[in-house]
């Protein structure tokens, strides 16, 4: 069971609820600073960003319903306030992404953004097809929708919502520029490509999947970010990043080519993936 754990939180695949989930996604680390006025206040692997601003702050993801108390414990020990949050953004509509929303709301009062196509799935509290369809999570009402190309500003702070569809009809990616000692960088919050178990072929919940899928690599290969964050933490490796940054070198968030290292590594196993369920459609 521990090996089958492990080999789907590489896979990026959610674990029904009944079966328990990978221990990174409740695992407590100490929250960090990434960059600029940006925190991480999430669990190990799942991960909850914290922007904060003068007029009040941004909170991007909520993970788990049980790790909602985990990610206010990070905040206030921070020096942050939960009751400061004016701003929710969810990065796609999966329970371990989406599950702690209603709870963070409830507690901070926060404006919920989300897309057109993810809301419906919020609200109900539940995705139709995908590993994760046995998974429902509490429902959240999305306060406004948030269009391709949107910017959403706060105290000076400003997102631009980049709708990257397949892994959710609605999956948004964030940009936001910072600056660190002077030096203007442009920060993406990546929603996700993985295909993380996913049926490509004959979804009927979701009959384009694999072009928006398609579409959404072709938009992504053309986006320049140089500090890539991102919902799984095995996705960016940020322990690994914090030990260097502690041995003296200089910010190891910032990497120009690593969000289209990982943009073309995600390609090449999603059409890996979509070659053999297309191969097995034919088998059967």
């Amino acid at each position: 069971m521990k090996r089958l754990l492990l080999l789907l939180v590489v896979l990026g695949i959610a674990q029904p609820a009944i079966a328990g989930v990978p221990p990174e996604w409740t695992k407590p680390v100490a929250p960090f600073h990434v960059i600029g006025n940006i925190y991480y206040v999430g669990t190990a692997d799942l991960a909850a960003y914290l922007i904060d601003t003068p007029d009040g702050d941004i909170l991007i993801d909520g993970t788990l319903e049980q790790n909602v108390p985990l990610i206010e414990r990070n905040i206030a020990s921070l020096g942050f306030r939960v009751s400061n949050i004016k701003i929710l953004l969810n990065s796609h509509a999966h329970y371990d992404h989406a599950a702690g929303l209603a709870g963070l709301k409830r507690d901070s009062k926060a404006v919920l953004y989300a897309s057109a196509a993810d809301a419906p799935i919020l609200e109900a509290g539940h995705i139709s097809y995908g590993p994760t369809m046995t998974d429902p999570f509490p429902p959240v009402k999305v306060d406004r929708i948030v269009k391709d190309g949107e910017t959403i500003e706060l105290g000076g702070a400003k997102l631009t919502a980049h709708l990257t569809p397949g892994h959710t009809p609605g999956c948004t990616s964030w940009t936001m520029p910072v600056t660190e000692y002077g030096v203007a960088h442009t920060v993406i919050f990546y929603c996700s490509t993985s295909v993380a178990g996913n049926p490509l072929v004959n979804n009927t919940a979701y009959p384009q999947i694999a072009s928006d899928y398609e579409t959404s690599f072709a938009k992504l290969a053309k986006l320049k970010a140089d500090v890539f964050l991102a919902p799984h933490g095995i996705f960016f490796h940020p322990q690994e990043k914090l030990a260097k940054r502690k041995a003296g070198a200089p910010n190891p968030f910032v990497d120009p080519g690593e969000l289209q290292r990982f943009v073309a590594a995600s390609k090449k196993d999603f059409e890996a993936e979509l070659a053999k369920q297309k191969a097995n459609v034919k088998v059967h």
